[in-house]
């Protein structure tokens, strides 16, 4: 999709590149009206897509912590049955009461290290998204000033959502 939007981009670009020059107008050029604005509404048709891409991203992330949370959860519930079973004796106790500790510290450990890895994976994976879909809401505005100055036509107010992106 990413490769997509781009590409319908930088087709924008080359129409109003290629486009005829109007007499007097250096600046001012002859477009295909309906063709630049089927563009667009393909860039905006895609758009949401990359939005759900990285709604699935999260996701994923929470399934992993999840997953994690229940594994740990079984370690510890294991860890705590067999301190059960060695409490018979003192020394054997002891050592029960260590090995449990260790292997809930090895556990909390390794919850950390999923959750700092999955974080880190999710937050490069949603930056990547965020640059991708301003870049092309740049791109986006860029073409549609160039166009309204092409046409002598003032652009719609922005909406204050898009703004904020």
């Amino acid at each position: 999709m990413e490769n997509n939007v781009q590409e319908i981009i930088s087709n924008l670009y080359d129409l109003i590149r290629n486009a005829w020059s109007l007499p007097l107008g250096a600046e001012k050029c002859v477009i295909e009206r309906d063709r630049v604005l089927d563009m667009l509404d393909e860039i905006s048709n895609q758009l949401p897509s990359e939005l759900t891409q990285a709604k699935t991203i999260v996701e994923s992330r929470n399934e992993v912590i999840s997953n994690a949370k229940h594994e740990a959860e079984n370690i510890i519930r294991q860890a705590e049955e067999k301190a059960k079973q060695l409490v018979s004796e003192n020394e054997v106790y002891k050592q029960a009461q260590v090995e449990a500790h260790e292997l809930m510290k090895s556990t909390q450990d390794k919850i950390m290290e999923l959750r700092r890895v999955t974080n880190q994976y999710v937050d490069d994976a949603m930056k990547r998204t965020e640059e991708t879909i301003a870049q092309a809401l740049g791109e986006v505005r860029n073409s549609r000033s160039k166009f309204a100055t092409l046409t002598g036509s003032q652009p719609k107010q922005e909406s204050p959502i898009i703004e904020d992106i």
